[in-house]
């Protein structure tokens, strides 16, 4: 101030404004840019192999057409497909099956005759390390399934309800012993490739079937169905002959599983989601009551 007129002088005013613009201007061009931008993939879900009640036949022409009709150039990181097996795999003969496609995660049921089995999806980086080790891992969970439904069955007032559980113990005890095997039970497997190498791959006697799906973006929005070995008329869950829990769930949830390797920028590797329980065709096994 002036000690005259006890006035702010006009230079010094106007130097004041104009320093409090500029931070009211700077604390907003801030805020614009610190916000996150919103994931334009929510709620997507892109679903690619042949749906429940459709015609196996018609889907595996329409799998060749799509991948013939693939452009010769493709981009650097390549096209994913899903690739069907003609049948089940045990981990070791995988990395020769999928020679030349980079891979994702590999799709695991155990066969076992007359029953519904979980389908499993595992990250697969590399072969047949991530695959084995991932068995291993549903072996461990598949004991523990089993100890749970004997103590439901042992505590059970009600004999059908009792039967049910015991059931449910004998399919997760011959899943785990399966598992611990290392079963051949891989029967699909999620690959990227160029369009050459996805050919390549199609012509192998092992393979049912490779889909290509351009589309895909993200596998942890993805549901895959691939059809089942045995199954050559229509896409349906395996028929179970005995008492078994209902479809998608069992009475322990899947684990996280990661696999070994780079993330999303590495070369030749493709992010892999946790180990999740699919509703791809084959069918899970459904939830026992509690």
């Amino acid at each position: 101030m002036t000690p005259a007129t006890g006035r702010w002088p006009r230079w010094l005013a106007a130097a004041a404004l104009l320093s409090v613009a500029a931070v009211l201007l700077t604390a907003g061009w801030a805020s614009r840019r610190d916000r996150p931008v919103g994931d334009r993939t929510v709620g997507e879900v892109t679903r690619v192999g042949v749906p429940a009640g459709d015609s196996i036949p018609d889907y595996l022409r329409a799998a060749r057409a799509e991948l013939a009709a693939l452009p010769a150039a493709g981009s650097p990181p390549g096209t994913y497909a899903l690739v069907s097996f003609a049948d089940y795999v045990a981990p070791g003969g995988l990395a020769d099956l999928l020679a030349g496609a980079a891979v994702a995660e590999v799709v695991v049921r155990v066969p076992l005759p007359g029953r519904q089995t979980e389908i499993v999806r595992l990250p697969a980086e590399r072969l047949p390390g991530d695959v084995a080790a991932g068995m291993a891992g549903l072996a461990e969970r598949k004991d523990r399934e089993a100890a749970d439904q004997r103590t439901r069955a042992a505590g059970a007032a009600d004999p059908e309800l009792r039967r049910v559980y015991e059931t449910g113990a004998q399919v997760a005890a011959g899943e785990a012993a399966a598992y611990r095997a290392t079963c051949a039970c891989a029967y699909a497997a999620v690959v990227r490739g160029t369009p050459d190498a996805l050919r390549v791959l199609a012509g192998r006697p092992a393979a049912r079937a490779v889909d290509p799906a351009p589309e895909l973006r993200r596998l942890d929005r993805t549901v895959v169905t691939p059809p089942l070995p045995e199954q050559r008329d229509v896409a349906r869950p395996p028929l179970d002959t005995g008492l078994t829990p209902g479809v998608g769930e069992t009475s322990e949830a899947a684990p996280t599983a990661t696999a070994p390797g780079g993330g999303p920028g590495s070369p030749g590797r493709v992010p892999s989601p946790p180990a999740t329980s699919t509703d791809a065709t084959g069918g899970g096994r459904e939830a026992l009551p509690r």
